[in-house]
């Protein structure tokens, strides 16, 4: 069984790096998201085992870079570099550091009907009136649209869905 990781161990981390490099590629710049993002994510955890096994397969040439000063610089920048871009969310406080459109619907469904409605560019009343069209039968303006969503039965998928759907 050894020689079968150690004939698959590098092939493997060539294949899944390449695929992690393209789907990494257009990832950065947006283009077919949808399909890159769940292969870019779950095949860069596959890529860990063959990684581990191309290491342990190569574990005496690996400890020699240790021992020369390009692995320690290289080590050293990829630190700095993953704490650059680190740094700002986890140094944010109070800033609700994540994901940004998860905070902003979280901010909105939060918002009672009369704080949104302008987005939509309706009166508070016509709004209530959308909203209860939609099947929002509890929407009140004194109360936050989550919870409104709640009273009426619905999720907070629901009513982002139902937000989205509303036409200007």
């Amino acid at each position: 069984m050894p020689s079968l990781f150690s004939r698959y161990a590098t092939p493997l981390v060539t294949g899944l790096f390449l695929v992690s490099l393209i789907s990494g590629i257009a990832l950065f710049f947006h283009v077919g998201t949808a399909a890159f993002h769940g292969m870019h994510e779950w095949l860069s955890m596959v890529l860990i085992a063959p990684f581990v096994l191309h290491v342990w397969k190569n574990w005496r040439a690996f400890l020699t870079y240790f021992k020369r000063l390009p692995m320690t610089i290289s080590l050293a920048l990829s630190l700095v570099a993953g704490l650059a871009f680190a740094w700002p969310s986890l140094t944010a406080s109070g800033t609700g550091a994540g994901n940004p459109q998860i905070a902003m619907i979280t901010l909105v469904t939060a918002a009672r009907p009369g704080e949104v409605a302008p987005l939509y560019h309706q009166s508070e009343d016509t709004f209530l009136s959308m909203l209860k069209d939609k099947g929002y039968t509890a929407a009140t303006a004194d109360m936050p649209l989550n919870d409104i969503a709640t009273a009426s039965g619905k999720s907070e998928r629901d009513l982002v869905m139902t937000l989205v759907s509303l036409k200007n």
